[in-house]
């Protein structure tokens, strides 16, 4: 998998997810089997660079590269000083955020709001193209298929920022619209790759190594792109590599891994987030972990009232080793499925 210089050792990404995928997230996914993530999405106003979060988001000490970053914004000047901005300060590939459809964004213009403005879509991706080339850092960007069922345009934006210079695109296969229900679609990322020569990633519901093979093979995609997911499971990119290598399943994580992986990601994060922020935001990503195992609305209910890092992670290990006791592996279960003890040893 290439884009554009950089060769990338798989063609497994992370989602660029704002509140989730964190340096300490992107690692953890890498370390499982990911060839590539991209920062969460960095503010293209100038007033909010200092700020913690972004320093935060835009930190990338000791991840390998190539270091991509999302930016966003409306504004096709601000755009391009963010990339130059982010390339200051290591981003080897900038991102452009056309695909975010939360309220807070779209209701600035930007992310997947910018679709219903393709004028102005092109000329932020002109710019920072312009911005980038000097650097020799490549641009890609990351859309939906359109903002609404009746106008998905898509396939046309993806050709003119394929001229444009656009190293590679990725696209959500839903509308903005539908935000993340319904269930994606992949008929338009089919014919977007059908009529580019860029390598085109294709993103939405791709959550089993089976579905990832599945998309793959009705949208002809050069890569596949995993956001939701992963979230609590890492691992599926190892799973994910294997089948497509194999075709044939993965076991499942020894429960012993699960508790070394996430007690190793619970230092990191608190590390980069300190404890205050650190313990807190943790919270979420505990639940994801504990999702579909005995005892997990008790544990989360009393997980959810500690605010020390030190026991934080003490209590973690502890509800793993539990669970070690009696099993080797974590069962083939759906997340977000609370199971009885009996249940769980019977999906084990």
């Amino acid at each position: 998998m290439q884009i554009a210089q950089f060769t990338l050792p798989n063609q497994l990404f992370v989602a660029p997810m704002a509140g989730v995928t964190d340096r300490p997230f992107r690692q953890l996914c890498r370390r499982f089997g990911a060839g590539y993530a991209v920062s969460e999405m960095v503010t293209s106003r100038k007033d909010l660079w200092k700020s913690l979060k972004t320093s935060r988001r835009a930190n990338h000490e000791g991840e390998p590269g190539p270091i991509a970053v999302q930016i966003a914004g409306v504004d096709p000047q601000e755009m391009a000083d963010a990339a130059r901005y982010n390339i200051d300060r290591g981003a080897q590939i900038i991102d452009i955020n056309m695909g975010c459809p939360a309220k807070k964004v779209c209701n600035k213009w930007a992310g997947s709001a910018l679709m219903q403005n393709q004028p102005l879509a092109m000329q932020i991706i002109e710019a920072v193209v312009q911005a980038c080339a000097p650097q020799q850092v490549p641009v890609t960007l990351k859309m939906r298929t359109g903002w609404a069922a009746d106008q998905r345009n898509a396939p046309q934006l993806a050709r003119q920022a394929e001229q444009a210079g656009i190293a590679m695109l990725t696209v959500h296969g839903r509308t903005r619209e539908q935000g993340y229900k319904g269930a994606a679609e992949y008929e338009t990322i089919a014919e977007i790759k059908a009529g580019l020569g860029i390598p085109v990633v294709a993103n939405g519901d791709i959550d089993s190594p089976e579905k990832a093979a599945a998309v793959l093979a009705q949208t002809g995609a050069d890569a596949l792109m995993v956001g939701r997911a992963a979230m609590g499971r890492p691992w599926l990119f190892r799973e994910i590599a294997h089948y497509l290598a194999t075709g044939e399943p993965l076991a499942p994580p020894r429960v012993a891994e699960v508790r070394e992986a996430l007690l190793q990601h619970l230092q990191d994060h608190h590390a980069l987030h300190g404890e205050f922020s650190g313990v807190r935001s943790a919270r979420k990503h505990i639940g994801w972990y504990l999702a579909g195992l005995p005892g997990a609305v008790e544990f989360r209910q009393q997980i959810n009232q500690v605010e020390d890092a030190q026991l934080q992670s003490e209590l973690v290990d502890g509800y793993f080793r539990t669970l070690e006791q009696s099993h080797d592996y974590l069962p083939d279960i759906q997340p977000g499925v609370d199971l009885t003890a009996e249940n769980w040893r019977q999906a084990a």
